[in-house]
Formats: C-alpha cells, sequence, structure tokens
C-alpha cells in the first residue's frame, strides 16, 4: 500500500504523553492534539484517494491524477477506510473537546459510508453517468491562483489516460439503469462540447507557442473521441438492452443511505409521517389566505366548496405575472444586491462584500438534474468565486417556457434567490469555509446545507420581506405568503415523492398528481422533479429533514434565552461549526 496511514505504534507514540499527565484537563488537551494530528495526515491522505474531490474543494495538488475506476483502486479505498476506522477508534469521544468529538463521528460517518457504497450499493456499476471528468477539468481551469499555460497543461496532463479510464468504465458497468444511462450521454455531450469550447479557448489564449498550442488541442480532440466512444457504448447499451435494472433503491438500501447521507436525529420513515403531517398543515394555511385574496383575482366565482381547486385555480392565476423568458437570467442578476441590502438592514447576518457571487449560465457539463444550483469555491480556494447557475431556457418550446415560467414566477423567483444565493446557499457556504475545523467544511452535510437554505426562506419573511415594495412596486404580502406556502409544499413534497418512491413503489402518474394537485406545481416543473427523483435516492429528503431540525434548534434556544435571544447571533453561531450535520451542532450551540 503506497500511500501512508498512521500505524498503530505511531498512533501510542501520540498518546504515551498522557501517561505523565496530572490533570484531566491537561490529558484532554493532548488527546485533542494527538487527534488533530491525525486528522491533518487523514485529510493529506484523502486527497491522493479522490484527486478530483481535492480539485473541487479548492486543493490543486492532485490536480493531474486521474483514477482510473477499477477493481484495485476500489479495493485501496477499502483498506484506507478500515485503516483510518481502526486508527480512530481509540480515540473515545469522551475524552475530546465538543468541536473534535463532531469531527470524529463525521470522519467515521464518511469512511463507513464510503464502505457501504462500494461494497453494498455499488452504483458504480449500475449508474454511468459517475464517469465524466468535464467537472474536474471545470475546476482545474477556475483556479484563479495559477497562470493560464500551467492549468490547460494540466487538465490535459490529466485527462492522458482517458483511454485507459473509460476502458474500466465499460468492465465495470453491469445492468445500468435507463434513466442513468441516459443521463450520461447527455451530460458527456455537454463535456465534448465544453472541452471543445472553452477548453480549447482556454488553450488559444495562452501564451504558449504555437507549436505547443497545436500539441494540446490535437489531444483535445482525441481525449474527445474517447468520451465519443463512451456514448457510443452506452448508446448501444440502450439500443440493444431489453431489461433495465429499475431506478428504485428499495427500503433496506434507502434506508441505509438516509441514514448515512442525512445523519439526522430522524429516521427516513419519521421524517416521511412528519411531512406527511406538514403538508396537512399547509394546505389549512393556503386555505386561509386564498380566501382572503380570492376577491382580488376570481371576480366572477364564489370560493370552491373543494379547497384544492380554490389554491390551485388562484395560484393559477398570480402565476401569470412573471420575468419575460429573455430576461430570467438577467432578473436574477438585479435581484442578489436588493436581498444584500435587506439582510444589511435588518441586521440578521454578516455578509462579507470581498466574497464574488457570480451568476452564470449552468455549464453544459452540469445540465439535467437541477434547475438553479450554487457551486463553491471550497475551503481551500476561499478568495474563490461562487457561482450561481442558472439553467438555460433554450431548448424549451415556447409552452415549456411558460410553464417554468409560471413555476417561477414573480414571487417564488424571489424565494428561488433567497434559498439559492443570499442569505441561503451562497452565504452558508462561504462561512462554511471560513469555519476552523477542516472536516466540517471537507464532510459538508446535504441536510444541514439545504435546510438551511429552506430556513431561510420563511425567516426572511418572518422578518419582513414579505412586505418588501423595492422588487414588487407595493405590498402584496398575502400574495408572497401564498407562494412561500406552494414552494415550502414543494420542499414537503420532495421527501414524501422520494420516499414514495423507492420505499411504496409509487408511480409516474401518481407522482404528477401529487406535485400538480397536492403541491399545485406546473406541468414542466413536476415532470423535472420526476426525473431527478428517478437519478437521486434519499438528497430531496434533505430540504425538509434539514429545515426541521434548524427551526426546531432555534425555536428552544430562542425559548431558553427569552428577551436576551439574539437572530444575527443565532445564525452566525450556527453557521460557524462548517456544514457539519444539525444534529452535531445542536450539541455544540447547547454546550
Amino acid at each position: 500500500m503506497k500511500y501512508f496511514f498512521i500505524s498503530m505504534s505511531c498512533l501510542f507514540a501520540l498518546l504515551s504523553c498522557q501517561s505523565n499527565s496530572t490533570t484531566t484537563e491537561t490529558k484532554s488537551t493532548n488527546l485533542d492534539s494527538s487527534f488533530n494530528a491525525l486528522s491533518n495526515r487523514f485529510i493529506d491522505e484523502l486527497w491522493k484517494i479522490y484527486p478530483g474531490w481535492a480539485t473541487g474543494l479548492g486543493n490543486h495538488v492532485y490536480d493531474t491524477v486521474l483514477i482510473i475506476p477499477n477493481e484495485d483502486n476500489r479495493n485501496k479505498e477499502l483498506l484506507f477506510c478500515k485503516n483510518y476506522l481502526d486508527t480512530f477508534s481509540y480515540f473515545n469521544p469522551k475524552d475530546l473537546n465538543e468541536s473534535n468529538k463532531t469531527d470524529k463521528a463525521l470522519i467515521e460517518n464518511f469512511l463507513k459510508s464510503t464502505q457501504w457504497s462500494i461494497n453494498q450499493f455499488k452504483s458504480y456499476e449500475w449508474n454511468p453517468s459517475e464517469y465524466n471528468p468535464g467537472g474536474s477539468v471545470a475546476d482545474i481551469l477556475n483556479n484563479k491562483k495559477e497562470k493560464s499555460e500551467i492549468k490547460v497543461q494540466h487538465a490535459i496532463q490529466k485527462l492522458k489516460n482517458i483511454d485507459k479510464y473509460y476502458v474500466a468504465a465499460k468492465a465495470t458497468i453491469k445492468n445500468p439503469t435507463k434513466e442513468h444511462t441516459e443521463l450520461a450521454i447527455m451530460q458527456l455531450k455537454g463535456t465534448i462540447d465544453y472541452f471543445a469550447t472553452s477548453l480549447n479557448d482556454s488553450i488559444k489564449k495562452t501564451k504558449l507557442d504555437d507549436a505547443k498550442k497545436e500539441e494540446l488541442l490535437d489531444k483535445v480532440i482525441k481525449v474527445n473521441e474517447s468520451i465519443s466512444g463512451f456514448v457510443s457504448y452506452l448508446d448501444s447499451l440502450l439500443k440493444n438492452t431489453t431489461t433495465f435494472r429499475d431506478f428504485r433503491i428499495g427500503k433496506e438500501l434507502y434506508a441505509e443511505k438516509f441514514k448515512y447521507d442525512i445523519q439526522s436525529n430522524y429516521s427516513s420513515v419519521e421524517i416521511y409521517n412528519k411531512a406527511l403531517k406538514r403538508k396537512s398543515e399547509l394546505l389549512n394555511e393556503m386555505d386561509s389566505i386564498s380566501k382572503k385574496l380570492w376577491s382580488k383575482y376570481i371576480k366572477t366565482e364564489t370560493y370552491p366548496t373543494d379547497s384544492k381547486v380554490a389554491i390551485k385555480k388562484l395560484i393559477t392565476a398570480i402565476s401569470k405575472t412573471h420575468v419575460e423568458r429573455s430576461k430570467f437570467q438577467q432578473e436574477i442578476e438585479r435581484q442578489i444586491p436588493i436581498l444584500t441590502e435587506f439582510v444589511r438592514k435588518k441586521d440578521l447576518l454578516y455578509l462579507d462584500p470581498k466574497k464574488p457571487l457570480v451568476v452564470r449560465k449552468e455549464p453544459e457539463w452540469m445540465a439535467g438534474v437541477a434547475g438553479a444550483s450554487i457551486s463553491s469555491p471550497g475551503p481551500y480556494d476561499k478568495e474563490g468565486d461562487t457561482f450561481y447557475n442558472v439553467g438555460s431556457l433554450a431548448a424549451y418550446s415556447k409552452d415549456e417556457a411558460e410553464s417554468f415560467l409560471r413555476e417561477y414566477n414573480k414571487y417564488i423567483l424571489q424565494i428561488l434567490n433567497i434559498h439559492e444565493a443570499i442569505p441561503g446557499h451562497y452565504a452558508q457556504l462561504v462561512y462554511s469555509n471560513q469555519s476552523p475545523s477542516l472536516i466540517k467544511s471537507v464532510f459538508g452535510n446535504g441536510a444541514m446545507i439545504e435546510g438551511w437554505a429552506v430556513y431561510t426562506e420563511r425567516m426572511m419573511l418572518e422578518e419582513g420581506w414579505a412586505k418588501n415594495t423595492e422588487l414588487n412596486g407595493s405590498v402584496e404580502e398575502d400574495e408572497m405568503w401564498l407562494m412561500y406556502c406552494k414552494w415550502h409544499m414543494r420542499v414537503v413534497c420532495n421527501t414524501i415523492l422520494d420516499y414514495s418512491l423507492h420505499n411504496l413503489n409509487m408511480s409516474k402518474e401518481e407522482s404528477l398528481n401529487l406535485l400538480m394537485n397536492e403541491a399545485f406545481q406546473e406541468k414542466a416543473e413536476a415532470e423535472g422533479k420526476w426525473k431527478r427523483a428517478t437519478l437521486t435516492q434519499v438528497q430531496l429528503c434533505s430540504y425538509f429533514t434539514g429545515y426541521s431540525e434548524i427551526h426546531d434548534l432555534r425555536e428552544t434556544i430562542k425559548q431558553k434565552q427569552g428577551k436576551a435571544f439574539d437572530l444575527k447571533k443565532f445564525h452566525e453561531r450556527f453557521l460557524s461549526f462548517g456544514s457539519a450535520p444539525v444534529s452535531e451542532i445542536k450539541l455544540l450551540m447547547n454546550d
């Protein structure tokens, strides 16, 4: 085994200094120092196993390394996990400070999750979209600290073994799902386009001599030929395979994946039942608001006896007010500074003006899963840009675009920007990168990250955003709250859909009925969410689970502190622990 892991003798050497300690405090300090030393070694070795991950977090030491996805390298992963699980087991959490106790839990969860993923989940066999180098190359090129001449050469060097990479990928894929195969083809074609345009342009703009540029451009052609060959292989699977693996992973795998991915005090069944209850509460809230707004928008009809019919009709009427198709990204860019100023005036959270947020068209290699997302530079590149990726409407028909824009209407677009940008994902990820614990930043918990973004939506409305006139032109508080409830219903139904799909065999027809008639979504949005649920597992539960835990934590602390409670202090302290699971942050904040 070529990479280093700390041996038992080294560990005991680290711990031996405790033998002469005369106080518990000294012993604890020494143990924490030993734990920190081990954690640093663990992180250093982690990037040798996962160089692409390192690049994505802004650590560019291993930019030129492309791991071949074969059994030998999976066995190296398993050995790495076993060795570090054994070593970290010698630290009793009771003997560590609260921060290190949480770090230990995060490390062990990652190691056990990796073992489970390789031995039981085995997505590398049935998800061809995992074999795409596009994102990693983009991360190399986005490195602002390196000269462009070096970056393009590192990118090409990383791809020098692309033929071996795809030979291994073909040998590994067994009985893939149709959905993931189609996704892989679409995204890989996007990667080919990205290399032929952005990578080639980057090469041409460098100060390298013409001969070197031609050499690199020729290599890009060969790389794209290799990727095209893999695309053709996947195309042949689609044409010649009669029976594909079901995208549903089933109850047993789902429960385990939920445990490792979400790291919540709730089980998957408990959060599903909690979502069902919240759905009923939201319907009552929306019914109440709709009765107040009905005569303003529906002047010729009385309020229907079926509240769902009434809510849907009212939402349809209000949703007609939306931005023009050609100005969707432009409107997002316009709203960001207004949201920033609101947070500043209300003193809700410190936002560092030196940390840029760049709104951009969603890159081709990311397309096909989510319509809007945030790409953070990571803890190793704290000065890098954070990107707000906006899905393009270019491929939509007129009717599809209109459906999309009604879904992201005048009011919901504001909530989307709160969620994705200010003070949602963008702000949280900036804080996460500043966390003194690298472990908490590296092993970011999805439920905490998504939960924070969902939490900020309601928090902003509670603090007065619903009365905002700068964007709406007039006070339209009831409309904002109704659309917030619709948006939050989507979060709740994400959980219901995801759980039902993988555990209860919910059909597409049942899913679309839930999303369109129970959550009042437009058809384009419902179709997109169905597709996303077939391509991911558990992740759609992270929003509601994280939100529930954060909101409960705030209310508990608020009740405990009474008049002394300070919302800004709560937010900044909560975010100071990086992207740790809410269950772990709760322990730290109650300390």
